[in-house]
Formats: structure tokens, sequence, C-alpha cells
């Protein structure tokens, strides 16, 4: 009897993929011309405390959300559009189910019209699609969202993304309660933890610029850290509140030790 599970290699999704991909040229130039090699957050108190004085472009690197609650998986949804943002070219969102907020994205710098969405239908094609994309060359950003991700899946997007210059975000969901998503190893660059912190303070009633707790649990060639953050603008920044710029940095958190 004939097998009902359709391979990946055949997905309508992906296919569909192919023909829109084979009409986007890109090379990967900044501006002025040149290739970048690293997409900074351009906030002093993050890039120098990064291995590579930014997000590496030729890599994977995986962000999740502290705990399944909507705010902080908003916030690390936001998180991972802010860098997009930032990102030179289109972007790629591969999702599980249609609960993006293009409103949302694009407060934190994301126009709608750089984005190609697709929608998967398992992880496995999360994954073929960013794979697919990765090794295109001509996207800024490849972002995927996935629960379950071995190591041998995030080697070959590590692979896939090794030379070019689009990065790749891989959004690790809460598969269960209580599980946590960056337990299981991964050959990501870097592993970031998000969640929401209590937003700025206001001298009127109403509410401030929200906040975020960032955490950087892993990274080669690093040492992990967390910190708080205000959360991406319009133009997809960050930037450190003022009680966090006037301290001196602190060799990583607790927090971020013990998330590690």
């Amino acid at each position: 009897m004939a097998s009902r599970i359709q391979p990946v290699t055949r997905s309508p999704v992906l296919a569909a993929l192919r023909a829109e991909l084979s009409a986007i040229e890109g090379d990967g130039r900044s501006h002025d011309g040149r290739r970048r090699e690293v997409l900074p957050f351009g906030v002093g108190g993050i890039d120098s405390r990064l291995a590579t004085t930014g997000l590496r472009l030729d890599s994977l690197h995986e962000v999740a959300a502290a705990s399944p609650r909507m705010g902080d998986d908003a916030a690390a949804t936001l998180f991972l559009a802010g860098i997009a943002a930032r990102a030179w070219g289109p972007v790629l969102w591969i999702v599980r189910r249609r609960d993006l907020f293009a409103p949302g994205l694009y407060q934190a710098g994301l126009a709608p019209e750089r984005v190609l969405y697709a929608e998967a239908a398992d992880d496995a094609e999360v994954l073929a699609l960013m794979e697919e994309g990765l090794r295109h060359r001509a996207l800024g950003a490849v972002i995927g969202e996935a629960r379950r991700v071995g190591m041998a899946a995030t080697r070959r997007l590590q692979l896939a993304a090794e030379g070019g210059r689009t990065i790749a975000l891989l959004m690790k969901r809460h598969a269960r309660e209580g599980a946590d998503p960056l337990g299981v190893p991964s050959a990501a660059v870097t592993r970031w933890r998000i969640a929401t912190a209590p937003s700025a303070p206001l001298p009127t009633a109403g509410i401030g610029r929200a906040r975020w707790d960032l955490a950087l649990v892993r990274q080669r060639g690093g040492e992990p850290f967390s910190t708080i953050v205000e959360a991406a603008d319009e133009t997809g920044r960050l930037a450190l509140p003022a009680r966090v710029v006037d301290r001196p940095h602190q060799a990583g958190g607790a927090t971020a030790r013990a998330a590690a």
C-alpha cells in the first residue's frame, strides 16, 4: 500500500517558495556597496559583549520566549522582527499557523512589503523551507518557528547559512508547559531568551516604552550575559534604559548562567 506521507521535497509550499525566490535577486551588499559580515545591534552595551561585536550574518541564531505566556512570546517575536528589520533585504518568515500581527512587526521596523510569508505543515517543513531560503542567497533574513529541532537539523541550517549573508533566525517555541526550548544541544552561534519586563515609568498616567529582559544564554567564543533593554523601535533598534547605561557592565549575570 502506498505511503500517505508526502516527502518534504515534494511539498507544494516548497515548490511555491522556489518559484517566488527565483524572481528575487541580491548579493548581501550594504548601501555603500560593501559586503557585510556582522549585523550589530547598534547598542554598545550589547555589541561590546558579543564575541563578533554583532550577529554574524552567515550563521544560525536561536531565540526563545522565557515562558509560553503571550507577553513573552510577543517579545521574542518582536525581537526577531527588529533584527530582520535591520538586515539588508527581503525577509522570509516561515510559520506553523497564521498568527503574526503585521502592524506589530511594522512597529518594530519590519515593513510588510519586505516580508515573504510561508506556512509550513510541520517542523520538518519549516526546516526545509528555511534551508531553501538560506541557500538562495538573495534574502536578508530567514526566520522559522519550530518546536522540536535536533542537533542534526541545526547543523544543516548552519551549513546552509555559511558563506552567505543571510542571517538565519530560529524561534524555538515551547513544546509543552515547563519544558525549556533551549534545553537541547544546538549548532546555533548564539542562543537568546526573551522575557517581558516592567515598562519605563512615565511622569503622567500611561504606559511607557516596553522593556525586555534579554538573556544571551550561549554564544560561541564568548560569555553569556543578561540585561534589560527597551523594546525595538520603528527602526528595529533596541536601547538600554538610562540606569543600565550609567552603571558599569558586569561580567555575565546569574540569570544567564543559570539558564545556560
